[in-house]
């Protein structure tokens, strides 16, 4: 550990600016992620079969891996930092997307019939009923979105990208341990401060109703027991 903080304080080794780029690695696919998802789910969550399509081809998109979309992305948009993000961008679109239609079509068609009927216009239903409804399950998608963008942002240093993986293909390339451990710990503690952060977001998001909490033990008074204890009296 020592030499891990030595390591990082060297100013050679560039730590604070190989932070700022896997920050701007994770944080800008998870916007463009969103701005994508969320309006197509929208289009196409009324629509059955292309929602059906979609749903079933944002699957297989999920299965194809990551590295392979970079390498592709490569051929054509050379290396650097954008080809990372459009492939990071591509890896967050499925569950936001699947999460959106899935919690559009969830919602009880009565509740947008008594919106209509009150004279409400679609946008009104849909910024003040639908996306309301859907936040829970909206941040769920986008936690998973995030999560998987960040744990995945190391790969981009294969295409030049930069960030922590920089360390982790040095540590591997030189087979030391220092760097690598800089790298992989750093990417850890990145992926768990993200998740913690979401799924804070996610359950402030939950109505309180419908948030999971374990009931307290309860005594149950029965006919001719103790009402405190909720034993029956012992025998004289």
């Amino acid at each position: 550990m020592q030499q891990a903080l030595a390591y990082i304080q060297n100013p050679a080794n560039q730590f604070g600016m190989e932070t700022l780029k896997t920050v701007q690695l994770a944080v800008l696919p998870i916007l463009i992620a969103l701005i994508i998802s969320i309006p197509l789910g929208v289009v196409l969550a009324p629509r059955p079969i292309s929602a059906f399509v979609t749903m079933n081809f944002a699957g297989l998109v999920r299965a194809v891996p990551t590295l392979a979309v970079l390498a592709f992305v490569v051929s054509y948009l050379g290396i650097g930092y954008r080809p990372s993000v459009f492939a990071l961008s591509l890896l967050g679109v499925p569950p936001i997307l699947v999460n959106t239609i899935t919690g559009l079509n969830g919602i009880d068609p009565a509740t947008v019939e008594s919106a209509r009927g009150m004279g409400m216009t679609r946008w009104q239903i849909l910024s003040r009923i639908q996306l309301p409804l859907i936040a829970p399950v909206l941040a769920a998608g986008v936690r998973t979105a995030a999560v998987q963008i960040v744990a995945t942002v190391p790969i981009a240093a294969l295409a030049g990208g930069g960030g922590y993986g920089d360390y982790i293909l040095y540590g591997v390339s030189s087979f030391k341990t220092t760097p690598l451990l800089v790298g992989a710990v750093g990417i850890a503690v990145f992926t768990f401060l993200t998740e913690m952060l979401l799924a804070l977001a996610q359950r402030v998001l939950t109505p309180r109703g419908l948030r999971y909490e374990p009931a307290a033990d309860v005594a149950v008074e029965t006919p001719g027991s103790d009402s405190a204890t909720g034993r029956a009296p012992l025998a004289a």
